[in-house]
């Protein structure tokens, strides 16, 4: 299956530089590319993307705007892509947000090419791009940042977990993908993609991303923890 992808950039050479990159892969077909969020949003309405590539900053509407635009459309839009945000270390808190709104991950833009490529297919299998040990910090470093969350109602919608399946929650927390959940907990891979199925529905989280926000912001996981 072909992955439709539009890249949202203010920069006109980055656009160029990651289209021609991707439109180069046999499973990747670049459908489009905007300057602003304002734009991106309207070509992802209009084209069906099934991966945003969205950077943070730009005029007109920025990323994360653009981003809660699409990842929670208006009543009658049907169309949600995968977000992956891209940025660098100085706007890292608003890639955060982006996470809590439903953004897939994101990568930073002086990643080496095959990290782009992987991102892009990662997301498109629905995946988050959340195993790289940068992430781990960041997210340890926004939460560690912030108030002290009320932990009552989380702490009720973590009682309806398991111990099998509050044990992975922590583990997708501190970063670890599937294959090391497996070998952690001496499980099949499959299985625990299973209890990550019932993690994210019993939960009500829309995927991976929102469960890492979820055991920080839950206290589940303390920041700096490893």
């Amino acid at each position: 299956m072909t992955i439709r992808v539009t890249i949202v950039d203010d920069q006109a050479m980055v656009r160029a530089g990651f289209a021609a990159l991707l439109a180069a892969q046999s499973d990747i077909d670049v459908v489009g590319d905007a300057p602003d969020g304002l734009q991106g949003v309207e070509l992802s309405r209009r084209v069906h993307p099934d991966v945003v590539l969205m950077d943070v900053r730009m005029p007109e509407m920025d990323g994360l705007e653009a981003a809660r635009q699409l990842l929670d459309p208006p009543i009658g839009v049907s169309h949600r892509p995968k977000v992956l945000m891209l940025t660098t270390f100085d706007v890292d808190d608003y890639v955060y947000e982006a996470l809590r709104a439903g953004a897939s991950g994101f990568l930073l833009k002086d990643a080496p090419p095959a990290d782009l490529i992987s991102a892009v297919r990662v997301v498109a299998a629905g995946e988050a791009l959340l195993a790289p040990s940068v992430t781990r910090r960041l997210i340890a470093d926004f939460a560690r940042q912030r108030p002290k969350p009320r932990k009552d109602r989380a702490s009720l919608r973590l009682n309806g977990l398991t111990p099998r399946e509050t044990e992975v929650l922590e583990l997708i927390a501190r970063g670890l993908s599937n294959q090391e959940i497996a070998g952690s907990l001496v499980l099949a891979e499959q299985t625990v993609k299973t209890h990550i199925g019932r993690v994210l529905a019993k939960l009500d989280l829309r995927d991976r991303a929102q469960a890492v926000i979820f055991a920080y912001e839950s206290g589940l996981v303390s920041p700096g923890e490893r």
